[in-house]
């Protein structure tokens, strides 16, 4: 067995295409449309990695609520208080950074177009 894809369902599929790009270099590998269904989806992925994130955008559907029990996804990466400054330089909603109780910031919160969080973590910082 392998995880193939998370899915997150858009109101605005081009603007979070282009967040997950301009924010993270996601790639898009795939898109399939469904006018006669009311849907689209894109497969996004990071350079090199096969996991993918599945935008599903609804036609008539204008947002969706996140609910209570949402968690998030998480990225690692080499340098995390620089694509901090540039999330924060960028406009982008960041959290400060922050770390687990005794340990020193290791990571971060950005939120996507339509709320969901994003968890950046420093590589290494649960190792």
């Amino acid at each position: 067995m392998k995880l193939v894809h998370t899915c997150y369902r858009v109101k605005n599929l081009e603007e979070s295409v282009k967040f997950y790009q301009d924010a993270f270099g996601f790639e898009e590998k795939k898109r399939a449309d469904f006018p006669e269904h009311k849907f689209t989806l894109v497969y996004l992925a990071l350079p090199g990695d096969t996991t993918e994130l599945e935008l599903t955008y609804n036609y008539d559907h204008p947002e969706y609520e996140l609910g209570n029990g949402y968690g998030h996804i998480a990225i690692t990466v080499t340098d995390l208080e620089d694509i901090h400054s540039k999330h924060k330089e960028a406009g982008y909603e960041v959290t400060k950074l922050m770390g687990l109780p005794g340990t020193p910031p290791g990571y971060y919160f950005i939120n996507d177009p339509d709320g969901y969080k994003i968890e950046v973590i420093r590589g290494g910082f649960l190792d």
